[in-house]
């Protein structure tokens, strides 16, 4: 009578769990967002980050107050004539000497700074020997300094471009180095 009441029990077991199954409607689906995701357009607008202060979409994208970026120093010195005028008195680099790599700043200061004041220095690049930009001067004939070099590459000077976006502050530095060494061969 035991064995008839457990075969009973797993005949009846079976066909309750056979006759449940609908293959063409499952019954339960755990975690359907990541089966059936809500389509978004590429670029369209979005809630995600709607604040109650009415900036919408920027609050959360903002960095927080008087953050700075990690690994970045900021320069102090304003673009201005007194800056430039104070950045003359800096005459040493802040890299130390392991950093200092005569190299890499030649080759920076060939892909940056040769089509204008050549390769040499002395203001004959490929775009002023076209007549492209007139009047690129010699640093043989300039007073300049590390602190100079650097301050003119970050925010430009007349006609120069700020390269502060292309070259990162070790660079600039790289550059103000090889710059002077430039100048010493003249």
């Amino acid at each position: 009578m035991k064995s008839l009441s457990k075969i009973v029990t797993v005949i009846g077991l079976t066909f309750m769990i056979i006759s449940c199954q609908n293959n063409s409607k499952p019954n339960y689906q755990f975690f359907p967002n990541m089966y059936e995701s809500v389509a978004y357009e590429t670029y369209s607008e979005s809630d995600a980050f709607n604040s109650k202060n009415g900036l919408q979409g920027k609050e959360g994208q903002l960095p927080a107050e008087g953050s700075i970026k990690r690994g970045f120093v900021p320069y102090e010195i304003p673009n201005t004539t007194e800056g430039y005028e104070f950045s003359k008195t800096i005459t040493t680099s802040p890299l130390d000497s392991i950093s200092l790599n005569p190299e890499k700043g030649k080759e920076l200061f060939n892909i940056y700074c040769a089509i204008c004041h050549g390769e040499k220095g002395n203001g004959k690049g490929k775009l002023v020997e076209r007549e492209k930009f007139l009047g690129v001067p010699s640093y043989k004939d300039r007073e300049i300094t590390n602190g100079s070099i650097f301050h003119v590459v970050t925010y430009g000077l007349n006609s120069m471009g700020s390269h502060a976006n292309q070259l990162t502050q070790e660079e600039r530095w790289q550059v103000a180095d090889y710059v002077l060494k430039l100048k010493s061969e003249l």
